[in-house]
């Protein structure tokens, strides 16, 4: 299972949008955790309710080239 730190720039969904684009072309399961919430990465309104400007973290068992381009994007160092 890997397992990515990620973040989102403050006062925009489009990053979470893209976000959610890409985790839906992925044909396995992709969990966003923040605290002890635990959310479908392919979930908009769950992605949301997460929020934005928080390090959350995410887990996924499978490899996509395409979601690991976007990930990067968004992979806190």
């Amino acid at each position: 299972m890997k397992e990515k730190a990620i973040t989102f720039a403050c006062f925009t969904t489009e990053e979470v949008k893209d976000f959610v684009n890409a985790a839906g072309k992925c044909d396995f399961e992709i969990d966003v955790c923040y605290s002890r919430a635990v959310i479908d990465a392919k979930s908009l309104l769950g992605m949301l309710y997460l929020g934005v400007c928080k390090e959350l973290t995410i887990k996924y068992g499978e490899k996509d080239a395409r979601f690991e381009q976007v990930v990067g994007k968004y992979a806190i160092a």
